[in-house]
C-alpha cells in the first residue's frame, strides 16, 4: 500500500503560498512571494535532498503542476532535482479533461481525483508526495487521505495568503517522528498519522455554579 505524504513550506501563521518567488502565485493580491529564500542554508538543503532519496511519485494540483512544468524542464540537464522530477510520474488533479501535458511522465487523476488517489494508495508503487498544491491538499485532508506530513516552518509571519490547513480537514492525531532545526531557524517536523484525536479535561467536575452559568450562554 502506498502512502500520501504532504510536504509543505509554511510560515508561522500557516501560510504556504508562493514560497519560491515573487511571481510564483500572486492570487488574492499576495505580494510576499519568495519568502523562503533568505532562510535556505546547507542544513535545509540536506533535509530537502533526503526527502527526495526515497522513491516517490509526485501528486500535484493543476496550478503547482503549471509552475513546475514552466521551471523544472528548463533548469538544465545537470540539475539533479530537475532530472528527478522529470523522471518520476506526476499525477495531476485537473478539471479540464482536454488538458495537454507537455512535461514527460505526466498524467491526469481523471474526473474523480479522490477515487483515483484511493486507487493509487491501494496499489503497489512508490509513495505519493505532494509539493505545494495548496488547494488540492485541502481535498486530501478533507477526505482523510494524508498518511504523513512534513512541515518546514519558517520564522516569518506573512499576514495572509493560502494556508496549509483551512476549515474542513478531517480531524486526526499525528505523531512527531523526527525533527530538525536549521541554522536559520527553520523547524522541520515529520509527522505520521496516529489515529483519532484524543480529548480530556482540566475543568472542575462537577462544574462550579459560575461555570454552569457560563455554559448556558455559549453560542
Amino acid at each position: 500500500m502506498r502512502k500520501v505524504i504532504v510536504s509543505a513550506f509554511v510560515s508561522l501563521d500557516g501560510v504556504m503560498q508562493a514560497p519560491g518567488g515573487p511571481q510564483e502565485d500572486t492570487a488574492g493580491g499576495f505580494r510576499l512571494g519568495g519568502w523562503t529564500f533568505p532562510y535556505f542554508d546547507e542544513a535545509l538543503g540536506g533535509v530537502m535532498g533526503e526527502m527526495f532519496t526515497r522513491r516517490f511519485d509526485l501528486l500535484l494540483g493543476r496550478k503547482t503542476y503549471d509552475i513546475f512544468a514552466a521551471h523544472w524542464p528548463h533548469v538544465g540537464a545537470d540539475d539533479p532535482i530537475g532530472k528527478l522530477f522529470g523522471d518520476v510520474t506526476k499525477h495531476v488533479a485537473t478539471r479540464n479533461p482536454d488538458f495537454r501535458f507537455d512535461w514527460r511522465n505526466s498524467r491526469s487523476l481523471g474526473p474523480d481525483a479522490v477515487a483515483e488517489v484511493k486507487r493509487l494508495k491501494a496499489g503497489d508503487g512508490p509513495d505519493l508526495l505532494t509539493q505545494g498544491s495548496s488547494d488540492f491538499i485541502q481535498t486530501l485532508f478533507a477526505n482523510d487521505l494524508v498518511d504523513e506530513l512534513t512541515a518546514l516552518t519558517f520564522p516569518v509571519v506573512l499576514g495572509g495568503g493560502k494556508r496549509l490547513f483551512r476549515d474542513g480537514a478531517a480531524a486526526h492525531a499525528f505523531t512527531l517522528t523526527s525533527h530538525v532545526v536549521s541554522g536559520t531557524g527553520v523547524m522541520v517536523g515529520k509527522y505520521a498519522k496516529a489515529g483519532a484525536v484524543q480529548i480530556g479535561s482540566f475543568q472542575i467536575d462537577p462544574p462550579t455554579e459560575a461555570e454552569a452559568e457560563r455554559r448556558k450562554t455559549q453560542g
